[in-house]
């Protein structure tokens, strides 16, 4: 039978080994995807940590993927060989509860399912996905430009799209990492005046340069005063993964204002009467189904939007994890298989 190699993990907290194994078949309703690239994203730890529920090992993580369709299983339609496709974190649904009768698959509450997590991911030369959860990828994205794009990029897009905010209004971007410096180039390409906030003036230049009409340097001065300065920020979208650096631009919304969280950060202090007195919220964001990726992909291919990205051939996966991990990464980390 034909090999592959994978990056697995054999168990919780285990080592990153790269073996041989054969190469599926796709069953019923599924496709086997040629990997071409598959970004690393922080929530691979999930996976590498063994901190999900109910992960089946050994596993093989990835959800940032993007490659062209190798096979087609029964009942796959319109999906054919040789199309360019990308998989996200949404890696399937039951379609039977409220939420799925609804169109709002991410919230699956019977049977959801994780790419690289729920099965296999894209840290291999082929995988195995459900046709359901594929995106198309435009002609002018190449598969390491697309990866990133459906999660990172995904997850940002998606949040400002549905924001409420409108072009002209203030929309400010906390933090310029991974998630960061893709939201700066959305929000700007949407027409929001865009203002980004980050740790140090040497980040100012690079987020001016992906479209920041203001910078904010929240270690010279306090990030919400500056925000209020502007007349108030009618949404925040926070990347960072830190509590206390969230709840230091709180005071930043306007009237009607959101602060919208897309990293795990831990607990967050609220005033409550802030809230009450300016009807502003708090909401968080998840990533986004299969057409929202497509979506993604297709206005970063028009837009210009593009994440900056460090690459690593597939036998390096352990030393591409771990850049990731350490947090020195700019911006993404992405695993290349030659293909």
């Amino acid at each position: 039978m034909p090999k592959m190699r994978v990056a697995q993990v054999p168990h919780p907290n285990g080592p990153f080994e790269i073996v041989e194994r054969e190469i599926p078949e796709p069953g019923r309703g599924a496709v086997r995807i040629k990997v071409q690239a598959c970004g690393i994203c922080h929530s691979d730890s999930l996976t590498k940590e063994g901190t999900w529920p109910g992960i089946k090992y050994p596993r093989v993580p990835g959800h940032e993927v993007a490659g062209v369709v190798d096979a087609v299983g029964e009942g796959v339609a319109p999906w054919t060989p040789g199309q360019r496709v990308a998989v996200g974190w949404h890696g399937g649904h039951c379609g039977y509860c409220d939420s799925c009768r609804r169109g709002d698959f991410l919230t699956c509450r019977i049977a959801p399912q994780v790419t690289g997590i729920s099965y296999d991911g894209g840290y291999a030369e082929y995988m195995i996905a459900p046709a359901g959860v594929l995106a198309l990828i435009p002609d002018e994205l190449s598969a390491v430009e697309a990866g990133p794009l459906v999660c990172a990029g995904i997850t940002t897009f998606n949040s400002l799209r549905h924001s409420g905010a409108r072009p002209g209004d203030v929309v400010a971007i906390h933090g310029v990492g991974g998630l960061g410096h893709l939201g700066v180039q959305f929000a700007a390409k949407m027409g929001f005046k865009t203002v980004a906030i980050a740790r140090g003036k040497d980040k100012e230049p690079l987020a001016r340069k992906l479209g920041a009409w203001r910078y904010i340097d929240s270690q010279a001065e306090d990030p919400a005063a500056a925000l209020v300065a502007l007349g108030g920020a009618k949404v925040i979208v926070a990347t960072v993964i830190n509590g206390q650096a969230m709840s230091a631009v709180l005071g930043g919304l306007g009237i009607n204002g959101k602060l919208i969280v897309l990293g795990a950060a831990g607990q967050l202090e609220v005033p409550s009467g802030f809230l009450l007195s300016g009807r502003r919220s708090i909401a968080g964001w998840p990533s986004g189904s299969s057409i929202d990726s497509q979506d993604t992909l297709a206005f970063s291919a028009w837009a210009g939007v593009r994440s900056m990205n460090e690459l690593y051939p597939l036998e390096r996966a352990s030393e591409a994890y771990d850049r990731m991990m350490s947090g020195k990464t700019r911006f993404r980390v992405v695993l290349t298989t030659g293909q």
